[in-house]
């Protein structure tokens, strides 16, 4: 089985570029803060971000690679190359249509997405120019994940997984200056990181272009025309729109709300990149892992396979990211405070910022699942399914938000999201269940049971020690530091400890299975 080899290889990669984002948003925060300009930038980078989630991982990816790893499975790979030409170019013109009228009705546009800008001309103009020098983005990212697609789909997942790691690299080149050059204002601060943020999309596109060169699978541009199999396509992407980013929708739907008081964007914005390291590793590689190698089981008719595979994704998502949400809830002020407290951003924004950490951690499991769930109905090219369930957890997180932000604000924000994301996991995994493609057998209830009980064990000690410690996260940025490794390498080593006590996953056979070649 290659599921664990391969999940282990993108979420390595990931835990690199998750590492080096935490740099580049420590420059962020320490050049930004938490003022107009820093909401004016999260504003201008979520808006492409939102975008590239609908049009790239979200349409593309859920409709592409089901079909392209079929095309691959029946036909070989000059047919399927043939077929990837077609939808490719369909995508170009899309994305390219959609940056042309975005950049030219950019002003309007952005009115219903910040309406909270309104009443600060400065701040609005500012987003306005920001969102037009980072939107561009689209289109790199657009394509480099088109690229992946089909790198993943033939089991190349290196290259991709690689490939944020870029962006960080740039951005952290591009904010250096920032740091020890002359002082600039807030304004020229947020054009150049914006600036910085185009470059790193354009360093992405160029190496996943690169390797898949090596892959000699480089698809060709052609006219594109709307026959029988570019309709099915689609028919399939139009519903993932929705369903594949959902989790990015329901956080831009708090941005649009968050608009309306100030610093809450930028504070939803730091509290989201801290989850995301967890999310990035656990979630995104085993939906970037799983969603192939489901699809070439249905495709090969291997159904018990498909199943071992699922039910081996849910086992690795739970064993990491409830230990990981458990954790985040107990340490969420010391981990902002070491990693983001200094320059504008101060104490007062930490403990807020915490505070949305907390219920966004309280989601975790939940944005890990729907990846995990996600690809039962997208590797049978069901989209229409789990379009219907994000629609009603969008509905769950703008009745939740527009109801708790007067009186919580940002905090409502991250209840809002969480509820939202646990509505859309609980209804894609009845659904499953109902339609008999994934049950569960109750030696494995038993066994996330146990991972639960262990992971708020586990929180629960490490809320203690940080009591104990706080004194030294009062101290110099370097006691900060070893002090928080102490705490995370204790909480990692007491969970693994535990859980191969309790027989959950002998850490024998788990490694065992990460060495294990695919067949």
């Amino acid at each position: 089985m290659s599921l664990y080899r391969n999940f282990l290889s993108v979420g390595g990669w990931t835990v690199g570029s998750r590492v080096l984002g935490f740099v580049r948003d420590a420059l962020v925060a320490a050049v930004l803060g938490t003022g107009f300009a820093a909401d004016a930038y999260v504003a201008a980078f979520r808006f492409p971000n939102l975008f590239r989630r609908l049009f790239a991982e979200g349409a593309f990816n859920t409709a592409f690679i089901p079909l392209f790893a079929k095309s691959l499975e029946q036909e070989g790979e000059d047919p399927a190359r043939a077929w990837a030409s077609r939808i490719i170019s369909w995508l170009v013109v899309v994305v390219t249509a959609v940056t042309i009228l975005v950049e030219i009705f950019m002003p309007w546009i952005l009115i219903p997405f910040v309406p909270g800008f309104l009443d600060d001309p400065q701040k609005f103009d500012l987003t306005v120019l920001l969102t037009r020098i980072c939107f561009p983005y689209l289109m790199c990212m657009s394509l480099m994940a088109a690229y992946a697609a089909i790198l993943n789909a033939l089991n190349r997942f290196t290259a991709a997984a690689f490939a944020p790691v870029l962006l960080n690299i740039v951005m952290i080149v591009f904010m250096a200056p920032l740091i020890i050059g002359a002082p600039k204002t807030d304004v020229e601060t947020a054009i150049w990181v914006s600036i910085g943020t185009l470059a790193g999309g354009v360093a992405q596109l160029a190496f996943v272009y690169a390797a898949i060169r090596r892959a000699k699978f480089v698809p060709k541009f052609v006219w594109p025309k709307f026959d029988s199999e570019v309709k099915r396509f689609w028919i399939r992407a139009v519903p993932a729109i929705i369903a594949g980013g959902i989790t990015q929708v329901n956080l831009f739907v708090g941005t649009i709300i968050a608009s309306g008081a100030p610093s809450a964007m930028a504070l939803i914005y730091y509290a989201d990149r801290l989850y995301q390291l967890p999310l990035g590793i656990i979630g995104i590689a085993i939906g970037t892992v799983l969603l192939p190698e489901l699809s070439r089981h249905l495709a090969g008719k291997r159904f018990k396979e498909a199943e071992a595979s699922q039910t081996q994704a849910l086992l690795i998502s739970m064993l990491l990211s409830m230990p990981a949400a458990t954790a985040l809830i107990a340490l969420a002020q010391p981990i902002v405070q070491v990693l983001f407290e200094r320059g504008e951003f101060t104490h007062a924004a930490t403990i807020e910022t915490a505070k949305v950490l907390i219920w966004f951690a309280a989601g975790l499991p939940a944005y890990v699942l729907i990846r995990v769930l996600q690809p039962g109905f997208f590797a049978r090219e069901d989209t229409v399914t789990p379009t219907i369930f994000a629609g009603i957890s969008v509905v769950v997180n703008i009745v939740l938000s527009l109801l708790l932000f007067p009186s919580l604000q940002h905090v409502g924000i991250g209840i809002a999201t969480s509820a939202a994301a646990w509505v859309n996991t609980l209804l894609l995994g009845f659904f499953l269940y109902r339609r008999s493609h994934f049950v569960l057998p109750a030696a494995e209830w038993r066994r996330h049971a146990v991972i639960v009980a262990i992971s708020a064990l586990m929180a629960g000690v490490l809320y203690g020690l940080a009591m104990l410690m706080a004194p030294l996260f009062a101290a110099n940025i370097l006691v900060q530091l070893v002090a928080l490794g102490f705490l995370v390498g204790f909480g990692m080593a007491l969970y693994f400890a535990l859980v191969h006590v309790t027989r959950v996953q002998p850490l024998g056979v788990l490694l065992k299975r990460l060495r294990r070649r695919p067949a």
